[in-house]
């Protein structure tokens, strides 16, 4: 895909609002992700990274000209909405944006009927900016700066949580009027990235007192949030976490006369465990919340990997090249390969998300790889480990690898399923900025 037609569709995304609605007509679940969209996809993010090297010549560029970058399907992300939607069509997504900022993603995700979780004024200014309404904005952050709430007040973002008494007379003061949902803790503790040992009311008798609390505040209690955590993969707290909100309700209702109408089911959903994470929750909201005893009930999820993470490419330049000899495995020959992007850069989700990107072969020698390295029959035989630029010996992206190529300085390397928690948290330590530019493509 040359770079003007992607451009094209890209720019056809992110202004044809009408397509939107019409995208979601007489799909099944299975068209979504057949083997024509993985087709499709992969030709396009293919097509994308060979156009963009074949213009860097490495002997010639300037310095940066060659740095990495990343090739974003937005193709994808309709289909992972179009997914969301089919599987748990009760829930509507408010999108973690700390996942990823991206901004056609996140005006790709509004025209599609998305809404935002944003954690910080920072994040708010960014939706807002955008020309987003405030009124698709959850302020998910239990703990909130008095600054920050304030500022919330002032642009009209008026759904946020809570999980502290301290918290309550904050908004009490700053916010009185904004709509809250008390954060309850969960049992994540299997989740790549446990959140309930920071965030969450610990026990339903705790629970009980912050509900007292914001009646006797006339606060405007309106629901419960939760969070398994990201990446989880315990199906059973998320069955725990919907019985207890559904405990939380009754109680509300029955004793404070509080009718609460917003279950927050929270985030940590993804692409391989969707399937069944979805029927889960799907069999659990309607057993504690069916439709006919709760028709006004509003359910929101925080989904962010879920969105984005299969839709991004991230491609790497080899810098420097050093064999050594291991020891250790009968003097087989080994190489070490410095790329221009390590853990300091796009993939701190390795050391932050305990993620565990797979370094393929993009080029070698001026041969492109790309669709190669998918085929089943390939063998990797080569051994090699895989360094990031900067000076600190940390800065290790994979101690260990098979090849199937020998690869020298010049070559390039790509991770796929890489658009979850990168980009964002990404440093400039050691004077390496990592501002990964970002090129565009639509496989739909």
């Amino acid at each position: 895909m040359l770079s003007d037609s992607s451009a094209s569709s890209t720019s056809g995304i992110a202004n044809n609002e009408t397509s939107f609605s019409s995208a979601f007509a007489n799909f099944s679940s299975g068209e979504i992700f057949d083997q024509n969209s993985k087709r499709r996809s992969r030709l396009a993010v293919g097509e994308e990274l060979k156009n963009h090297i074949m213009e860097i010549d490495p002997n010639e560029c300037l310095a940066g000209e060659e740095d990495s970058f990343f090739v974003c399907d937005l193709g994808e992300v309709v289909r992972l909405y179009r997914n969301w939607k089919l599987k748990l069509p009760r829930v509507q997504p408010f999108y973690a944006i700390k996942c990823n900022n991206d901004s056609k993603v996140l005006t790709l995700l509004d025209k599609l009927g998305c809404n935002f979780d944003c954690a910080s004024k920072g994040e708010i200014d960014k939706i807002l900016k955008m020309g987003i309404s405030p009124e698709k904005i959850v302020y998910a952050n239990p703990c909130k700066s008095n600054s920050f709430i304030r500022y919330s007040k002032q642009v009209d973002v008026n759904l946020t949580t809570f999980d502290n008494f301290d918290e309550l007379y904050k908004i009490k003061k700053l916010h009185p009027n904004c709509k809250l949902l008390l954060r309850i803790a969960t049992n994540d503790q299997m989740a790549q990235c446990p959140l309930s040992i920071k965030f969450g009311s610990r026990n339903f008798e705790t629970s009980v007192e912050l509900m007292k609390l914001c009646k006797s505040l006339d606060l405007n209690l309106v629901g419960v949030a939760f969070h398994v955590g990201s990446g989880f993969s315990d199906l059973d707290s998320l069955r725990q976490a919907i019985k207890d909100s559904k405990e939380l309700f009754v109680y509300a209702k029955s004793h404070l006369g509080i009718d609460m109408n917003i279950l927050d089911i929270g985030g940590g959903f993804t692409l391989e465990t969707f399937e069944e994470s979805s029927s889960v929750a799907n069999e659990s909201l309607d057993e504690n919340f069916p439709e006919n005893l709760y028709p006004n009930l509003k359910i929101i999820a925080e989904p962010g990997r879920y969105m984005v993470s299969s839709a991004f490419t991230l491609a790497c330049h080899i810098i420097a090249r050093r064999g050594i000899t291991n020891e250790k495995e009968n003097t087989e020959k080994a190489v070490m390969l410095y790329l221009n992007d390590g853990l300091y850069g796009n993939l701190n989700c390795i050391l932050y998300d305990h993620q565990k990107p797979v370094a393929r072969i993009l080029t070698r020698d001026g041969e492109f790889l790309y669709y190669k390295e998918y085929e089943n029959s390939l063998t990797k035989r080569y051994p090699a480990s895989i360094w990031g630029p900067t000076c600190d010996g940390l800065d290790c992206i994979s101690e260990k690898t098979y090849l199937s190529h020998l690869l020298n300085v010049g070559d390039w390397m790509f991770f796929d399923n890489i658009g979850a928690y990168t980009s964002v948290a990404s440093t400039s330590f050691n004077g390496f900025t990592q501002t990964a530019s970002v090129k565009y493509v639509c496989s739909e």
